[in-house]
């Protein structure tokens, strides 16, 4: 049964009712950094559908709660929602918090168009029109065009409110405007709530009543709340956003869908110093690894305190002296006794690199000197640097360490804390529950595991992890957050018990190995063999002479010039002579009777046709003029309008239709180009380079965990040791099975080839990334040096609609390279095929085109 608004529209999400489209205004005042996710997406769709339509329970004014993880963006979602309230009216927006160091993050994040963080693009455009964002104190007085936001925290708004004091909000302010309130950290806003006072007569003012008070003094009010921890456990919590919690996405579902880094318990025994020298190694590793392959990095370790700030200001004390005291053998104790893995690598690492014991303390000594740490333990401190804190990704930002108790729990969005280092070993008892202090040291480290960006290839997504089934890659070190602590085992495991409360761990993920068996490793074939794959490259347009080239095939539009007439009707007297109205006329006019400097100022008003651009996409263009007479000349526009209008055509008219034409013509560019292709051209690479033996995770409870290792132990045709792929694969693996004897009667050798993610190969059209399921390769046993490479696809018929584009691909190598002959060299020549998806439904049809093809 569905009792929460989230749950009823989990269902109204899941059969497709809901439109997930952004409309223009919100996608394109947005800062392009930051593409929007899917689940951001899900989130906008669900507010616009409640917001506009009806539901069960929908109450006015409207009130609704975003339970979202921690690093899920939701100040993001926040700038959508006030950019699309915008457009339906609203002018007045009021941000509370419970804290002062979150106001002044998130107003950097709101007001500063210089910030990297900055949520909004560089100039909001609403129709045309220049539209900023105002802070302000209260609502009197104010704009009435643009975007007006009071930043407060919730103490200083009830305050404020009962203590009247001037230019200071009051509850006047709300009582004739329509008011948009934004609370985040929304759970510290429910002491009415949770105590549930038993006579509301009784009631004293608190920061959730005033907060009510104010929502309900207008009927057009909004409330959204947002907040990753609202406690579900308190009944009264529950009764009352039953109807309110538009989306519940959990920290376990933003860990599992691959936006943030993966948690690993790093626990040894070791005392204070040795803990602290691990971290600092384990932290210029990652830089390294950063710097080998030209990304930015600067990792950040935060050294935490047990109780108060007298100990974290003595840990301090002794990082200071460790670096200061820093010698070869020291790093070379370290080493010594290292056994935990990641450790391991990381001397590896060094060793392969040239990096000696020596250049590694010169580096260290001066990446945590002490002009590079920071301790945030008094309020005042925290806010002072608090905007520190929060461009600590900043390459001017030269912070390494940061020590503290309790101060940063809430409210940190950074992204470059890599490492977290537990300097005590005590833990608090929590019999036969976990301790608030476990609790809230794992929730410390669910804060800090948000994903710092990066990507290797065009194609990867730089916010999501990219190397889940590629653990042994040197990067995935990148995607790791550690928690230091000491081997106490009952704490171990109670640390581990609150992560997976929190969903940073995933207690059903188990870890398998993926091997290449030995004789295949013996083989001439591993050993100097090869796999084709084509690559992604940028769209040229050095070919590009005209708009026709760029896709742009419609050459006019119509645009309605309004007269203003109209006409009265009688409902019910029918034979009432009706006023007559003008017929509507029409006259084309060519853009090269337009005057230049009405095109001009429409070019102006949409940045699509900046010089800079228009450049980009249309190489051997010279000026913007040039463009006015040789492409937009050759448009006409026909505006429809009565007579008199037609024929005494202003400017205004004319500079909307030139701007509708120009709105349809970014729409066409827009639609028929993508930014990059695939090449035509398949490049070899050795088998052995590509691959390899590698640990992947598996679900326990997945049809994926049996790998089906019994049935491939003797398979010499099978290289891998096991097929942990779904039951539509091992289906797919037990149909080759059976055809090897008819393959064997032309192919001297027959090799299949699990494919986790080593090899792309990339649309022609869009350069869109597939990672074929197998490779199939089948050598000639007549004397011509011929391997046939096939790319093979086990498809659920669920799944094969959505991913027809890749059925597409496969039938394209197919034609493609059906008569076409690689040859590498006169002793190895391959013949690239593509062959459609299998499944089980089509079984004989797909094992028919196998056999037909490799005749």
């Amino acid at each position: 049964m569905n009792n929460y608004l989230y749950q009823q529209l989990d269902s109204v999400s899941r059969m497709g009712f809901l439109k997930k489209e952004i409309p223009g205004f919100v996608a394109e005042n947005l800062n392009s950094n930051f593409e929007l996710r899917e689940y951001q997406k899900e989130t906008f769709a669900r507010f616009f559908h409640c917001y506009n339509g009806e539901y069960e329970g929908k109450e006015y004014p409207l009130y609704f709660l975003f339970n979202m993880a921690t690093g899920s963006g939701k100040t993001l979602i926040m700038a959508g929602l006030i950019l699309y309230l915008y457009e339906k009216g609203y002018r007045n927006f009021l941000f509370f918090v419970n804290s002062t160091n979150i106001i002044e993050k998130t107003k950097d994040n709101f007001l500063n168009n210089l910030s990297k963080k900055y949520l909004f693009s560089h100039k909001i455009f609403f129709n045309n029109k220049h539209i900023q964002i105002k802070p302000v104190n209260n609502f009197e007085g104010i704009g009435g065009e643009d975007i007006n936001i009071c930043f407060t925290t919730i103490q200083k708004l009830h305050t404020d409110l009962h203590n009247e004091k001037e230019n200071s909000l009051t509850f006047e302010d709300f009582k004739d405007k329509k008011i948009v309130l934004i609370s985040d950290e929304a759970h510290h806003g429910q002491v009415k709530t949770k105590q549930k006072a038993l006579s509301e007569k009784l009631e004293k003012p608190n920061w959730e009543n005033t907060v009510e008070k104010v929502f309900k003094q207008n009927t057009g009010n909004l409330l959204l709340e947002f907040t990753a921890t609202m406690n579900f456990l308190n009944k009264n919590i529950v009764e009352k956003y039953k109807n309110k919690i538009i989306y519940k996405y959990e920290l376990k579902e933003f860990r599992n869908d691959g936006f943030s880094k993966d948690v690993e318990l790093f626990h040894t025994d070791t005392d204070k110093k040795e803990r602290i020298l691990q971290a600092i190694i384990l932290s210029q590793y990652r830089e390294e690894v950063a710097t080998k392959h030209e990304i930015f990095l600067k990792p950040v370790i935060l050294f935490k305190a047990q109780k108060t700030i007298a100990q974290s200001e003595e840990n301090k004390k002794l990082f200071h002296e460790i670096i200061d005291n820093l010698s070869i053998s020291a790093i070379e104790n370290i080493k010594k006794k290292c056994n935990v893995g990641v450790l391991e690598n990381a001397f590896q690492f060094f060793t392969d690199n040239k990096i000696t014991n020596a250049i590694l303390v010169k580096k260290l000594k001066d990446s945590f000197a002490k002009n590079k740490t920071l301790s945030v333990n008094e309020e005042k401190e925290k806010e002072k640097y608090q905007l520190l804190l929060n461009k600590l990704e900043y390459k001017d930002n030269k912070i390494r360490a940061i020590f503290a108790v309790q101060k940063l729990n809430e409210g940190w969005d950074v992204l470059n804390l890599f490492d977290i280092v537990r300097l005590y070993e005590e833990r608090q008892s929590g019999w036969s529950k976990l301790s608030p202090t476990t609790i809230s040291e794992a929730q410390l480290i669910g804060r800090g595991a948000r994903y710092y960006p990066f990507k290797i290839k065009a194609e990867d997504n730089k916010f999501m992890r990219k190397f889940d089934k590629d653990l042994n890659n040197e990067l995935r070190i990148l995607e790791e957050l550690h928690y230091h602590s000491f081997n106490e085992p009952r704490y171990i495991s109670e640390i581990k018990t609150a992560l997976i409360k929190e969903g940073m761990i995933d207690e059903r993920e188990v870890e398998v190995e993926l091997k290449l068996k030995d004789e295949f490793k013996k083989t001439k074939f591993y050993n100097k063999g090869l796999v084709y794959a084509n690559e992604k490259k940028p769209r040229g347009f050095e070919q590009v002479k005209k708009l026709d080239d760029l896709g742009v095939k419609k050459k006019n539009i119509i645009f309605n010039v309004l007269s203003g007439t109209g006409k009265e009707t009688q409902v019910f007297e029918e034979k009432k002579e009706e006023q007559k109205i003008n017929n509507k006329d029409v006259k084309d006019i060519s853009l090269a009777d337009i005057e230049p400097h009405i095109i001009k100022n429409a070019l102006v008003k949409n940045e699509f046709f900046t010089f800079y651009n228009l450049k980009s996409k249309y190489p051997k263009l010279e000026s913007i003029n040039e463009f006015i007479e040789n492409d937009l000349s050759k448009f006409s526009i026909t505006f429809k309008g009565d007579k008199e209008n037609l024929d005494n055509l202003n400017n205004e008219n004319q500079f909307l239709a030139v701007l509708k034409l120009l709105g349809q013509i970014e729409q066409e560019i827009k639609s028929n180009l993508t930014e990059y292709i695939g090449t035509d051209e398949f490049q070899p690479n050795l088998i052995n380079k590509i691959f390899k033996t590698k640990p992947i995770k598996v679900k326990k409870d997945s049809e994926k965990l049996d790998g089906q290792i019994e049935f491939l132990e003797d398979k010499d045709w099978y290289v891998f040791n096991a097929n942990y792929g779904t039951s539509e694969e091992k289906a797919f693996v037990e149909l080759i099975d059976r055809q090897i004897d008819k393959l064997r009667q032309n192919f001297e050798k027959i090799y299949l080839v699990r494919n986790e993610r080593e090899l792309k190969i990339y649309n022609f059209h869009d350069g869109q990334a597939f990672e074929p399921d197998y490779l199939l390769f089948l050598i000639d046993k007549n004397g011509k040096s011929l391997t046939y490479q096939l790319f093979l696809e086990p498809k659920g018929k669920h799944l094969a609609e959505g991913e027809k584009w890749k059925n597409e691909f496969l039938e394209e190598i197919k034609e493609k390279y059906k008569d076409k002959i690689l040859e590498f060299s006169k002793e190895q020549k391959y013949n690239i095929i593509g062959l459609p998806f299998y499944n089980q439904e089509n079984e004989n049809e797909f094992k028919d085109k196998l056999l037909e093809l490799v005749k």
